[in-house]
């Protein structure tokens, strides 16, 4: 098992999207790189503590390939809006990838170069080394699942049939 750190804006949409994913075995949502120890939801969303909302994914490299989470990343954002996912504003809600294997990064920045031939507008989402994760609140967790109405920014029917579990 391998695991990677993405942000997409709401972690919730980028985990319900994530968590259906063949080849995904986990995710928890939480947040990434901040300054703080132990933020809460209240602190985060005031954007001074420099964290981003994220999901952390523990995925089966024999089923699924990081090539092709960060296809589905790329599907479900807009990389060139910078601090901003649907009506999501502010730096929490920022685009990255937070690796912690060197490989990963390497990998991360060869498929970006590649992807922006497919933009007009620079790509802004982030490639950082994970610094730290915190876990959000349990109400966070699966929180479409517990909340189907819940707000989302993310279009879950762009997971094709033959991806799904």
């Amino acid at each position: 098992m391998k695991q990677i750190v993405l942000a997409g804006g709401c972690f919730w949409g980028v985990e319900a999207y994530f968590s259906r994913l063949k080849g995904v075995n986990k995710t928890r949502v939480g947040y990434a790189n901040g300054k703080i120890m132990n933020p809460t939801y209240q602190m985060v969303k005031t954007g001074k503590t420099e964290f981003v909302e994220a999901v952390e994914i523990t995925y089966n490299e024999v089923e699924i390939d990081l090539e092709t989470l960060f296809n589905h990343l790329f599907r479900i954002i807009d990389p060139t809006s910078f601090n901003k996912q649907g009506g999501d504003v502010g730096s929490q809600y920022r685009t990255g990838i937070y690796y912690e294997d060197e490989k990963d990064m390497e990998k991360a920045i060869r498929f970006i170069t590649k992807k922006q031939n497919e933009y007009s507008e620079p790509i802004v989402l982030e490639v950082k080394q994970l610094q730290n994760f915190y876990q959000a609140e349990e109400y966070h967790q699966k929180y479409l699942d517990k909340n189907p109405t819940g707000y989302c920014h993310i279009n879950l029917g762009l997971l094709k049939d033959d991806e799904k579990k």
